[in-house]
């Protein structure tokens, strides 16, 4: 049985190939990608070698099947992964801006992806994890993959599995003080929370990364860890504050790479790493996904992170609060 399991959104993302070109423009798109944020995670954890599985829906097409074969050929149980007839496979339109930020329309809450429900957890698989793992996307795409996810968190507590959140904001599909409501009872239950800064300070009100996981911790996190993109990012618990700088590389891809991060920090706790060696393990495999076009397309296993970890420079500038 899996060590690691994480549930949601599984989708298909297709990506302009040029950037700045809006969506309501006519013009070339790349892909089918296997992607969702659940997904890319998990996707991570079993290249990077630890047990995985994933709870989820597809529909009955191709590309459903392209997502599932992508899973089971990384080493994914795919076991829970129900095929809905009737429904098509989630899919989501990304467009980019030269500034970096981008631009999402979204198939979900209609689509296969949306249709997960509390039915769907099957609890002695829960039950026999290490860690679950859980996005903030998942919670928003319906009310049904919400109550999924609460079941699957409330179930895991109750038998000692380690719960991970990832609260991946998406404006795109809920409001943000809706997201805020909907993230409060995950924080709760929650001994490890990996936002990014601005998801953070959305969070919490505070002003800066440091304030805002000493209030994630007030809120019952053990350990809290805040992805800061080209600043690096930096891991807080009662005791320490912990910050790894980020490594030098060329962006070509940033989608997935906070999800990447998440998983390579899960794996790192699971080998029994010191927490600065999980969140330098954790840096250096999401710095990998952003050289690589494709959501999913992260390191191909430990070894290519280990060996970029002696090599790659790391940045020299720390952020003023830290």
């Amino acid at each position: 049985m899996p060590d690691v399991i994480s549930l949601g959104e599984i989708l298909v993302e297709i990506m302009r190939k040029e950037k700045d070109v809006p969506h309501y423009v006519p013009g070339v798109y790349l892909g089918p990608y296997p992607s969702g944020a659940p997904a890319i995670f998990i996707d991570a954890v079993a290249r990077l070698g630890a047990s995985a599985g994933f709870i989820g829906v597809v529909g009955d097409d191709d590309f459903g099947k392209m997502l599932i074969e992508r899973l089971k050929k990384d080493g994914v149980d795919v076991s829970h992964i129900k095929v809905l007839p009737g429904y098509t496979t989630g899919t989501a339109f990304v467009m980019y801006y030269s500034s970096g930020e981008r631009k999402f329309v979204f198939h979900l809450r209609h689509s296969a992806a949306g249709q997960l429900c509390a039915g769907d957890v099957d609890v002695k698989y829960i039950a026999t994890a290490k860690y679950l793992h859980i996005m903030g996307s998942a919670l928003s795409v319906s009310d049904s993959s919400k109550d999924a996810c609460y079941k699957a968190a409330i179930e895991a507590k109750k038998r000692g599995v380690k719960i991970s959140f990832d609260p991946n904001l998406r404006p795109e599909l809920l409001d943000v003080g809706v997201i805020r409501r909907i993230c409060a009872p995950m924080i709760a239950l929650s001994d490890i929370i990996m936002p990014s800064e601005g998801e953070a300070i959305a969070l919490t009100g505070k002003d800066n990364p440091i304030d805002a996981g000493k209030e994630l911790l007030k809120l019952g996190a053990k350990i809290v860890v805040i992805k800061m993109g080209a600043r690096g990012s930096v891991l807080i618990t009662k005791e320490n504050i912990i910050y790894e700088p980020a490594y030098e590389v060329d962006e070509v891809d940033p989608t997935g790479a906070g999800d990447v991060f998440d998983g390579a920090f899960i794996v790192g706790l699971l080998n029994g790493w010191n927490l600065r060696r999980c969140l330098e393990f954790a840096n250096a495999a999401g710095a990998i996904k952003v050289t690589n076009f494709g959501p999913m397309e992260g390191p191909k296993d430990m070894n290519e992170v280990i060996q970029f970890m002696k090599t790659a420079k790391k940045r020299k500038t720390k952020p003023d609060y830290i």
